[in-house]
């Protein structure tokens, strides 16, 4: 089911914080504008001028976090579907920085997001700050700052808002990418496996040995 985006007025609790997000680590919250007083410009405010990406859910401003290791898993796998969507003029694809408004109070920052052209009438992207709607692919690269509960919720917002593919992409302790078509229909790609795009990217396949062999094992110095 999916989570309603609401305004908690009052001073919040650890505990309120864990209630909605698990036990995420408190320094990912900003403090301020206090949590569940945040609204869209704190989130524009952050990224035009200190140069932080936060979420918005709930009035609470969560910083993205993404280690070298993490970041570079994204960057890769933009690479690959970019590739694939320009050579088939399919639609943009953007990187950890592209910021989507899934609905009112409600901005999520995918780590690759993949849409169509169906959603840039003029086929252009948007020079706003967030892109209006969902991405028809979101790809989180699971850091040990995100929680289970955090990031099922994610899942549940993606597609009441319009998602139709969601690659979790898991680097330790297993190397894996669970593909979603729902929110409780999951497929597990092994390291060995290969992963496609579905009925969002026909033919779009990638050897995972491919994708994490270009990095680092993050234990290895």
């Amino acid at each position: 089911m999916a989570h309603a985006v609401q305004s908690y007025p009052g001073e919040w609790t650890a505990a309120d914080l864990m209630q909605r997000f698990g036990a995420i680590p408190l320094h990912r919250v900003r403090n301020q504008p206090p949590p569940g007083t945040a609204g869209e410009a704190d989130v524009v405010a952050l990224s035009e001028h200190e140069d932080i990406l936060c979420e918005l859910v709930d009035g609470v401003l969560l910083e993205k976090t993404m280690g070298a290791y993490e970041a570079y898993l994204a960057v890769l796998l933009a690479h690959f579907l970019t590739g694939f969507a320009r050579e088939h003029d399919l639609g943009p694809v953007l990187g950890p920085d592209g910021m989507m408004r899934l609905s009112p109070g409600l901005i999520r920052i995918p780590d690759v997001s993949f849409l169509s052209w169906a959603r840039f009438p003029s086929r252009r992207v948007t020079r706003a700050a967030f892109v209006q709607g969902a991405p028809d692919l979101a790809v989180e690269v699971i850091s040990k700052a995100n929680t289970p509960e955090e990031m099922q919720r994610k899942l549940e917002e993606y597609f009441a808002a319009g998602t139709r593919l969601v690659w979790f992409v898991y680097h330790t302790p297993r190397k894996e990418v669970r593909v979603y078509t729902s929110p409780e229909h999951a497929t597990v790609i092994a390291e060995n496996g290969t992963l496609d795009g579905g009925d969002v990217l026909p033919g779009f396949r990638l050897d995972l040995a491919e994708l994490f062999a270009e990095a680092q094992d993050p234990q290895t110095p």
